[in-house]
């Protein structure tokens, strides 16, 4: 099995773009590497044989304890993060998705250490993964644009 950190190749990815009736977007507050104790998106690693969408509500509902349904490609990211003598440490495909029709109850499990909803007025005051102030208004324009 390979590693995410100091990867042969790249490795894909998915994530949760979840908004409610508020424009609130759900994030989770992540437990691993990379970016340790920063907010993001549900999420996490393809598994080999998974299709994408299978694998985005996979991990949301690991993370959050939340299922829904895939409703469409939100973006599609990559992410190259290189340790201080210039090595690649990490190297993301990140194909993430809008979910809908979300039903269960929010908790935080597996690799995170909290879960909850958020305006995007109060993400612009969290440490977050890179740019997620700026990728989620994008998306709320997309999603609203549908």
């Amino acid at each position: 099995m390979s590693s995410a950190e100091y990867p042969e190749r790249p490795v894909v990815a998915v994530g949760a773009v979840v908004f409610d009736a508020d424009d609130r977007v759900l994030l989770i507050q992540r437990g691993r590497p990379p970016a340790v104790g920063a907010w993001s998106i549900p999420g996490g690693k393809v598994e080999l044989g998974e299709a994408l969408e299978a694998a985005v509500l996979r991990e949301m509902s690991e993370e959050t304890g939340l299922s829904g349904r895939c409703a469409g490609l939100c973006e599609l990211l990559e992410r190259v993060l290189r340790d201080d003598a210039g090595k690649v440490r990490f190297h993301y495909v990140l194909v993430d998705y809008f979910v809908t029709d979300v039903t269960g109850t929010l908790a935080p499990a597996g690799d995170v250490t909290a879960v909850r909803w958020y305006t995007l007025a109060e993400v612009a005051t969290l440490t977050t993964t890179t740019d997620l102030p700026g990728f989620l208004s994008r998306a709320l324009q997309r999603w609203r644009s549908r």
